[in-house]
């Protein structure tokens, strides 16, 4: 068993592993009491002020207490951002990367424009870690890239992926969890979605294109594309086309 677990975790693409690393440290490391939680908030003032600038970073890899939701947090990061890296993302590490950044970055400017606005400012004052909200924007960013795929959510009903970010949001809803944090990751989702698949083809311009330096930090290995010339593909079983 052990080992099956180790070869699961080192067959993980680079950026999957790291960050389910670092968020399960973290929160271990939080439950432990080896580190306080309060050093890792997102607080504009202390970073505004007093420079404390890895808290931009810090508060999207807390994922609170270690129960229930933290294990099916860790469970749709695993699975979907690997999902992303190993299919959409596959040998394009800095792209995978770059999204990552512009989605907590988005998320991060949510938050603190929306601490300035009456009424809701209240709202946004709550919400101290932003974790869930970058998970929850992978999995809206999969969905759209895989609407047709088909799924089935506790074995009570079947719908196809395209749906799937509104029948989490609607489970939130139902246990009692706040929507604004799903809510946060499917605004950033849509916006970054929007931007790199739907835009470019309506204007021909590509305005999240992957700064060169970025590029650099990763040696993204090439994929190679077999010549389809004297090459038979065998045909795939019928339970394969149906996989999640």
């Amino acid at each position: 068993m052990a080992q099956a677990v180790e070869d699961w975790y080192k067959q993980m693409p680079i950026i999957t592993r790291s960050y389910l690393t670092a968020a399960v440290v973290t929160t271990i490391g939080c439950s432990l009491e080896i580190i306080t939680p309060y050093n890792l908030y997102l607080n504009p003032r202390l970073v505004l002020r007093e420079y404390e600038i890895w808290r931009l970073i810090t508060n999207f890899l807390y994922f609170r207490r270690m129960d229930l939701d933290f294990l099916f947090h860790m469970f749709f990061l695993a699975r979907y951002c690997k999902l992303l890296e190993e299919n959409s993302f596959r040998g394009r590490t800095a792209d995978f990367f770059y999204m990552l950044l512009f989605g907590a970055t988005v998320l991060t400017g949510i938050v603190l424009v929306g601490g300035m606005i009456p009424y809701v400012s209240a709202s946004f004052a709550r919400i101290f870690f932003l974790s869930n909200s970058l998970t929850f924007m992978m999995v809206y960013v999969w969905s759209k890239q895989n609407p047709y795929i088909h799924m089935s959510f506790l074995g009570l009903f079947t719908f196809t992926a395209a749906y799937l970010p509104w029948v989490l949001l609607g489970f939130s809803i139902l246990v009692g969890t706040s929507p604004w944090v799903d809510l946060l990751g499917m605004i950033a989702g849509h916006a970054y979605y929007f931007l790199e698949d739907v835009y470019p083809q309506m204007t021909g311009r590509h305005p999240l294109k992957t700064p060169a330096f970025i590029k650099q930090l990763f040696a993204d290995d090439p994929v190679v594309v077999a010549p389809l010339a004297n090459v038979r593909f065998p045909v795939p079983a019928a339970q394969e086309l149906h996989q999640d």
